[in-house]
């Protein structure tokens, strides 16, 4: 599919989401809130770019960095504050 070309904007998708991804995967040891937000921007950047099939390997990387990213303190917040 890749229909785009070297100076399409899905170029970007995969360098964007490995970025925010780190940032979330950081964030989530300090900053709670603000990994989750930095966490979803990186997944959905990741699928974006695995949709426009652009550097797949940022992609994958910035997808799992977001998740857990968002996962890590969801998991404490539903741990401490007796779940839902």
């Amino acid at each position: 599919m890749g229909t785009g070309t070297d100076e399409s904007p899905a170029t970007l998708y995969g360098p964007v989401s490995l970025g925010l991804g780190v940032l979330a995967l950081i964030a989530a040891f300090f900053l709670g809130i603000f990994a989750i937000l930095a966490g979803s921007l990186a997944i959905t950047f990741g699928v974006l770019g695995l949709i426009s099939r652009f550097n797949r390997s940022q992609c994958i990387a910035g997808l799992s960095m977001g998740a857990v990213g968002v996962l890590f303190p969801l998991s404490f917040l539903f741990a401490f504050t007796g779940g839902f």
